[in-house]
């Protein structure tokens, strides 16, 4: 299996109880799998898996396996804070044929290079799927070094990387030294750097409400190996990304698939919505990136 193209961790729509709309749920599949995304995260953190139970898990994954079938790849997240929680979301992955997982650090635990490995690969021996790590220790308080890499690599299955720390050094390190490793993008105003070091896909929520143009920086970078035309598209996406750096990040993913028609609801506690000077600056901040990006595909712009 190789992970090549963007990747979209999906939203999980509530009803205005709280519960999980299962109708609009299939909508959010079928519009990412309409707009040509190349993969589907389930329970990753826009999915809001904190928020969730382990039944919701197991069940989110599994209706999104019988709504996609074999048309996109499927990968299902394993985070959790005890290992053997992983363990069982790995082995719930592998019963439904999911494609990959994605293994992280256990949140909280702060996990010495050693045990956050064997963490890994006793998920790993659970499922025997392919592995995207998932590197994001503003999240999880620990970062994935050399020596956690050199460990993990002694599994065929450990296939590749979403790098969500904003340290370009980890980029480098695993560019150079663990080639084995592919890298996938998971910081996203980085996605230019991360194409230019070999990157050949990248995970981003933004993707859920603007797939076309997250895939248009892709082909841009990686199939055409356009870079000056990958600037352009991906300075008129920064206004975006600038602006989910501000925080309530989840809630602006929805509120844009809101914007497109996907009634996904609002967010689960502890997170609260968006209010509506938010909504008014998001609104406009997509409807421009929108504008710039199609003036840029179409050959309109080449400033």
């Amino acid at each position: 299996m190789k992970f090549e193209g963007i990747y979209t961790p999906a939203v999980t729509p509530y009803n205005p109880d709280g519960e999980i709309d299962w109708n609009v749920y299939s909508e959010v599949l079928e519009s990412l799998i309409e707009a040509k995304v190349h993969g589907i995260i389930i329970g990753g953190s826009t999915g809001e898996y904190y928020a969730q139970t382990a039944e919701e898990r197991t069940e989110l994954a599994a209706y999104a396996k019988d709504v996609i079938g074999t048309r996109v790849q499927l990968i299902v997240s394993t985070g959790a804070i005890r290992t053997e929680d992983a363990v069982q979301y790995a082995k719930d992955a592998k019963a439904i044929k999911a494609d990959a997982i994605l293994v992280t650090s256990p949140p909280y635990v702060l996990p010495t290079s050693e045990e956050n490995a064997i963490h890994a690969l006793t998920i790993d021996r659970a499922a025997d799927l392919p592995i995207m790590l998932y590197n994001y220790p503003g999240r999880m308080c620990v970062s994935m070094d050399e020596d956690y890499f050199t460990r993990v690599s002694q599994s065929k299955n450990v296939i590749a990387i979403k790098e969500s720390s904003g340290d370009m050094g980890q980029v480098h390190l695993l560019a150079r030294k663990f080639p084995n490793i592919a890298l996938s993008c998971g910081w996203d105003d980085q996605a230019l750097e991360f194409f230019a070091w070999g990157a050949r896909s990248w995970v981003c929520a933004g993707s859920n409400f603007l797939p076309k143009e997250h895939v248009a920086l892709y082909e841009a970078c990686v199939i055409e190996k356009d870079f000056d035309k990958g600037r352009r598209i991906m300075s008129a996406m920064m206004p975006l990304m600038n602006a989910l750096d501000g925080g309530k990040f989840v809630q602006s993913i929805k509120y844009g698939c809101e914007l497109n028609g996907l009634k996904v609801g609002e967010v689960r506690l502890p997170l609260q919505p968006l209010n509506a000077e938010e909504k008014q600056s998001l609104a406009s901040v997509i409807a421009e990136l929108k504008r710039n990006v199609a003036n840029i595909t179409s050959g309109a712009s080449h400033g």
